[in-house]
């Protein structure tokens, strides 16, 4: 897998993003000075597939509360979601599936699937009700039934685009 550096970002919080050892990042990338990080930089993570060569992609929509499972640019299916609330944005960007964790338990529902940004996934709830609005610290809400379903599908390394 390919990470391209963004404004701001260090090699340390890339490697905590992907929950991928430091060490296996600079081994993967002889050469690379881990305090001089450029934008547009193109970096290996090792371990993750090239979502490119997987068949699905998820797309997130912050605005119109939704997220789309796509197989070969193909849509297979549209699940509600919720948000984060003011002063906890959902992040905007490209990230990907980097783990599956079932039964979580609390506000997590019955499935986690962290992202490659730290501190966020897409997960279930114990409060149905909060799906379609702007509630969680960030994260991607959904059914229970929904993201276990989803998990079900979609393989580690899977792309996930979040837009308004």
């Amino acid at each position: 897998m390919i990470h391209t550096v963004k404004a701001g970002e260090t090699l340390s919080q890339i490697a905590r993003n992907y929950r991928t050892p430091l060490s296996s990042i600079i081994a993967a990338n002889p050469g690379i000075n881990p305090n001089v990080l450029y934008i547009g930089q193109q970096i290996i993570i090792p371990g993750f597939p090239n979502p490119n060569t997987l068949p699905y992609k998820i797309d997130i929509s912050t605005e119109n509360r939704w997220l789309r499972l796509y197989k070969d640019d193909i849509l297979q299916k549209q699940y509600p979601i919720a948000v984060g609330r003011m002063l906890h944005d959902t992040p905007i960007g490209n990230f990907i599936i980097i783990n599956k964790d079932p039964n979580p338990g609390g506000p997590f529902g019955t499935m986690w699937m962290s992202l490659s940004k730290e501190h966020y996934g897409i997960h279930g709830t114990n409060d149905p009700s909060s799906i379609g609005h702007a509630v969680s610290r960030g994260c991607i809400r959904m059914h229970n039934k929904d993201v276990e379903e989803l998990a079900s599908i979609i393989p580690i390394g899977t792309g996930v685009f979040i837009h308004p």
